[in-house]
């Protein structure tokens, strides 16, 4: 059973005190609450069905709730527990505190006082089992991946080990922001999470890039009629359909500052206004988040709010870049050239081997996306059965044209950080730069000299009079 299935479990032997508390949290968002009105209960309960947070009344007939708390953290120890009481005694709270309890409420209780402890305590579990999960998760087999990944193609141990954080957090209520560069899998990370987490609810994406703040609002939020000019019927808005399920905010950089507010309070409180109500409403559907901005830098220039980037990086992952995992690309390769040879109708051509060589020497500043728009134009383009270096250029020289080159530094006027000096260590001279040249195509077409031509750009008697002046020794 997932943590997010787990009930809260109220005890107490005053039918009216359960029901304003059960009538107090489900108006916060909680649905999964169990009451029981005989302490003696409450241990079998816990054993059954498990408990995310139990509240349970100090003075109760036949077990006390002392007695009934020891009997818990005795057989739960991980258990996060809040004690309800009459008496306001500090010894009666320190004594309380002492045989495991998380914290205390004096009766009769203050709502507000009810939800922000109920809201700590179950931070605190969740808390817990995170960190339990994730002991788990290092005794695993490295080399297992979950079924939520499966649409994730990768063999590499950077991606492997985000997937085992991604397991130990899933479960979390707590917000998971997703960092990556364009093209890099923002949204199957999402999915994965989604599944991981076992929530019954959908899973709802919202792309909120060139959102103002209204059509974010009426998007995320819905609207009652009346709400606007054209705004004929009430709408629920896709915050109503993640209920129970992931709501996933893909572009979150590009978010105005009052939608910002909006989402700060939404993540805070989890309520929202539709547009034209003055009522609130309530979720719970988990929030997951994504942008390929550096928000670091975004809170730094102030058009990303400070409070809202550490209420939304509770939990972070960070996916690298394909050119810092290039021992994918073979994978991916693979993967694409028998994808699109299925959307074509036709048989996947063979792959020579210098594409995966020429592959790993390219950039990828659009990452997997990238990768795949050019599987799927080489596959295209190809007619003799066997994919070569040859059906990939033209379309890496135009998206080369498009990019600065990734992995240096920009130019400067000193030559400190020039990217030819980063490479060589020192500017180089026009015939190294071409030696250089040759050289790395002859690597990557392993040594077939019409090939490297093709990459360079040249005849292959070109190639064959550079190579006859030795401008290689």
């Amino acid at each position: 059973m997932s943590f997010f299935q787990l009930p809260l479990v109220i005890i107490d032997d005053e039918e009216d005190s359960l029901f304003s508390a059960k009538v107090a949290l489900r108006s916060a968002g909680y649905r999964n609450i169990t009451t029981l009105c005989d302490p003696r209960q409450g241990l079998d309960a816990v054993r059954q069905q498990g408990a995310s947070v139990v509240i349970l009344d100090l003075m109760m007939p036949h077990l006390s709730g002392q007695e009934l708390l020891a009997q818990l953290m005795m057989e739960f120890p991980e258990l996060t527990a809040i004690v309800m009481t009459a008496v306001n005694d500090v010894e009666t709270a320190i004594e309380c505190m002492k045989s495991g309890a998380f914290d205390y409420i004096v009766k009769p209780f203050d709502k507000s006082r009810l939800m922000a402890t109920v809201q700590k305590a179950v931070e605190v579990s969740q808390l817990r089992a995170q960190v339990s999960r994730m002991r788990e998760s290092l005794l695993e087999n490295p080399d297992s991946t979950p079924a939520a990944f499966e649409e994730i193609v990768t063999q590499s141990p950077r991606m492997k080990t985000l997937f085992k954080y991604i397991g130990a957090v899933a479960q979390s209520m707590q917000p998971v922001l997703i960092n990556g560069e364009t093209g890099s899998g923002k949204e199957l990370f999402a999915r994965a999470v989604h599944k991981v987490s076992q929530r019954p609810g959908a899973f709802v994406p919202i792309n909120i890039a060139g959102l103002d703040d209204t059509m974010f609002s009426d998007t995320l939020f819905g609207h009652t009629k009346g709400a606007f000019t054209g705004a004929e019927k009430t709408r629920e808005g896709l915050l109503a359909r993640a209920q129970n399920g992931t709501i996933f905010l893909d572009e979150i950089g590009d978010l105005s500052e009052a939608s910002q507010v909006k989402l700060l309070r939404l993540l805070q409180e989890g309520t929202y206004y539709p547009l034209g109500s003055d009522t609130p409403s309530t979720t719970n559907a988990r929030v997951v988040l994504a942008t390929n901005r550096d928000l670091v830098s975004a809170v730094a220039d102030g058009s990303f709010r400070k409070d809202l980037f550490y209420r939304i990086r509770t939990h972070l992952v960070r996916i690298p870049p394909l050119r810092e995992r290039r021992e994918d690309i073979p994978l991916l390769l693979h993967h694409f050239v028998e994808k699109t040879a299925r959307s074509y109708g036709c048989e996947a051509p063979a792959i020579s081997g210098e594409v995966v060589a020429f592959l790993k020497s390219c950039p990828f500043p659009g990452n997997v996306r990238e990768l795949e728009a050019l599987v799927f134009d080489a596959v295209a383009r190809c007619h003799e059965g066997t994919l070569g270096v040859t059906h990939f250029m033209e379309m890496v020289r135009e998206n080369s044209s498009l990019h600065e080159p990734h992995g240096f530094s920009p130019m400067v006027t000193n030559g400190e950080g020039n990217s030819l000096v980063h490479l060589f260590g020192y500017f180089p001279a026009l015939k190294e730069l071409e030696a250089f040249a040759v050289s790395n195509a002859l690597d990557i077409t392993c040594g077939v000299q019409a090939k490297a031509a093709t990459l360079l750009g040249i005849s292959k008697q070109a190639l064959n009079q550079k190579l006859k002046k030795k401008i290689l020794n």
